[in-house]
């Protein structure tokens, strides 16, 4: 065939297949985001400026523009939407007219056929999370046959005596002659707990905070083998079965290895367009900095690195994020004018989106490493989404340039805040109290890594640096540019090569001998990040007593905990020597040397969430990495 055909047969199928790439692009871009809370929401949901064809119809979303909220229709009820966690399939709702004024009397004996119904529908109950209360209201009731305490008593147009409304765990009938309706409303089992406990809270309270409910759709795992291939999962809207469309518009069961005529129009005409005028550039480089055949030689290297990152984003095109141009960056960092800080693998700059939000830009080294630090960070934040770990809003790669756009971080990094002789102001935020809540949330985001997420994320790099604060002081998990993904059926975890930073690696990552890389490996870095939090609660060149230099505080304080000297002379309060206490020996047990006798995180959890009497003593820690100044060197695979 003559190149000519070629081109021709080439091009002819771009105009028919023009909507279907340009809805590929809506469904990887046009994510669905109202208020402050409900964000970057991707199949099966859209609504607001998401497309219809990006979801299925019943996951329809409406954002209130006068508010901000948003809400769902279910079984011809109307719901707001209280949260969205996508990795567990879980929707948080609540009645929409019980949010500004909860009053259970409001609620209609519509309550009760969600009750009967709700199960019908793509959405289920998650019967572990919630209960069902009896509400019934202006009953006629023997008060001494059938006594009901006062507070479960209601306000509904009743006397108090003979005609009542009120509400009871278990479920009992009621006829029409005694109750004018009988409601099953489900509700929060966490939240009812709470009124239990708490004489000022209201049932209506209760009610406002919703309820958990999970969602299904019937893909037969469509839609994961399609967003790994590099696809989205869309609808037509004449099925409530989705299908897979790939970025050349073309529908497939997966599209990694796809090559439709998009692609190739675009490859031809770059090629032919760019190549000349490329290598013209690169051979006049090439013969101002090196020999030619070193510089050949780097450019494969190079291109090859592109490639692999390029192949990356094609398949991890669809997680919501968006990619940013340098253009957009030094637009939204203002010519990069405020720098953040500076790690070893790029610097922060301080920049504003848009619509007005504060984020931190990283621009990552150009010619450090593979590119699999940037790997490694789009693909491990990308799948999460906690409160303990920093948001990932966009990325840029374009050539040499590579960078993070992230959520800003008002409070910056842990590691200023252990710095002894801090400023006055500083220190009166950052309490024996206030460390002992950041460990606690520092432990909750690396369990969400461990256990929440759908692949296993070891991080690796724990450390003050990488521990951002926002500005209530909640702990954020950053800088994910030396995970590790991992199934979840694996216990361990094969490394070709040592990761970490001097100071926090665990032994067995650098020395097998100690024993095979897991989860454990985060614990110990983890153990020696709180140990340095409690040297600098404890103000060491107040308590003195021996202690020559860090390397020696394990020991240290291993030895007053013993002598049960911990710590008075350097806190203030019994309540703040118990928080040392508690972290003392959830550190001491995290850097046990064998991977065996260390906790699991959700274990520290429940250390630290438990009563002081209970923890016992570790054995004492016989090797220990020293706790380190901001400044130490990291050792990776990239440094080669």
């Amino acid at each position: 065939m003559s190149p000519l055909l070629i081109i021709i047969f080439t091009l002819f199928p771009i105009s028919s297949l023009s909507q279907t790439i340009q809805q590929y692009d809506d469904c990887t871009t046009k994510l669905y985001s109202c208020g402050e809370t409900i964000r970057w929401i991707r199949y099966p949901f859209w609504g607001h400026d998401r497309p219809s064809y990006c979801g299925l119809p019943e996951f329809h979303l409406t954002c209130r523009d006068d508010d901000g909220l948003t809400t769902i229709r279910i079984i011809g009820i109307t719901f707001r939407v209280l949260s969205i966690n996508q990795n567990f399939s879980m929707i948080t709702i609540a009645r929409d007219n019980l949010q500004e004024e909860p009053d259970p009397c409001l609620l209609e004996s519509v309550d009760s056929m969600i009750v009967n119904r709700f199960d019908d529908t793509v959405f289920s109950y998650a019967p572990s999370r919630i209960l069902f209360l009896g509400i019934y209201i202006e009953c006629v009731v023997d008060m001494r046959s059938a006594p009901i305490p006062d507070r479960n008593k209601l306000d509904c147009l009743g006397d108090g005596t003979k005609i009542i409304s009120f509400f009871r765990e278990e479920l009992v009938y009621f006829s029409q002659d005694s109750c004018k309706r009988n409601i099953t409303a489900p509700v929060l089992k966490k939240a009812f707990q709470e009124f239990k406990q708490n004489e000022t809270m209201s049932l209506g309270e209760v009610l406002k905070q919703g309820f958990p409910i999970a969602y299904k759709v019937d893909d037969g795992g469509i839609c994961s083998r399609c967003e790994s291939s590099g696809g989205t999962c869309w609808s037509n809207f004449t099925s409530s079965v989705p299908s897979c469309l790939c970025p050349d518009g073309m529908p497939r069961l997966v599209c990694r290895g796809s090559s439709g005529a998009n692609w190739k129009v675009k490859v031809v005409i770059g090629v032919a367009v760019a190549l000349p005028s490329l290598l013209l550039i690169f051979m006049i480089y090439c013969i101002m900095k090196s020999s030619s055949s070193n510089c050949i030689a780097t450019f494969k290297h190079k291109t090859m690195d592109d490639k692999r990152v390029e192949a990356f984003i094609m398949q991890y095109g669809s997680v919501g994020m968006k990619r940013y141009s340098y253009v957009d960056l030094k637009k939204i960092t203002n010519s990069f004018q405020v720098k953040l800080g500076q790690g070893s693998f790029g610097i922060v700059f301080k920049g504003k989106l848009s619509d007005g939000r504060l984020v931190a830009v990283k621009i990552l080294h150009s010619f450090k490493g593979s590119g699999q630090e940037f790997i490694n960070e789009v693909a491990s934040i990308s799948r999460t989404s906690h409160v303990n770990i920093v948001a990932l809003l966009g990325f840029c790669f374009e050539y040499q340039k590579r960078a993070l756009v992230y959520e800003f971080m008002p409070n910056g990094s842990l590691d200023k805040f252990l710095i002894h002789h801090v400023p006055l102001e500083i220190s009166e935020h950052i309490g024996i109290k206030r460390l002992y809540e950041v460990a606690l949330g520092i432990a909750r985001g690396l369990d969400y890594l461990h256990r929440g997420c759908n692949t296993r994320i070891l991080h690796l790099d724990i450390k003050p640096h990488n521990i951002l604060l926002d500005e209530d002081f909640c702990p954020k998990i950053a800088d994910f540019g030396l995970a590790k993904l991992y199934s979840r059926k694996e216990s361990m975890v094969s490394l070709l090569e040592a990761r970490g930073t001097i100071g926090y690696i665990a032994p067995e990552v650098f020395n097998r001998n100690f024993g095979r890389i897991s989860h454990k490996s985060d614990v110990y870095s983890y153990g020696t990040l709180i140990l340095e939090m409690v040297e600098r609660g404890i103000n060491i060149e107040v308590v003195g007593s021996g202690l020559t230099n860090e390397l020696n505080f394990p020991y240290w304080i291993y030895t007053r905990l013993k002598k049960d000297e911990i710590l008075l002379d350097g806190v203030t309060t019994i309540e703040e020597n118990g928080y040392v206490r508690k972290m003392t020996i959830v550190g001491l047990w995290c850097i046990q040397a064998d991977p065996g006798q260390r906790p699991s995180i959700n274990e520290v959890i429940e250390m630290l969430e438990g009563s002081i009497e209970e923890l016992e003593v570790p054995p004492k820690p016989f090797f220990s990495s020293p706790l380190q100044s901001p400044n130490h060197h990291v050792l990776t695979h990239h440094e080669e």
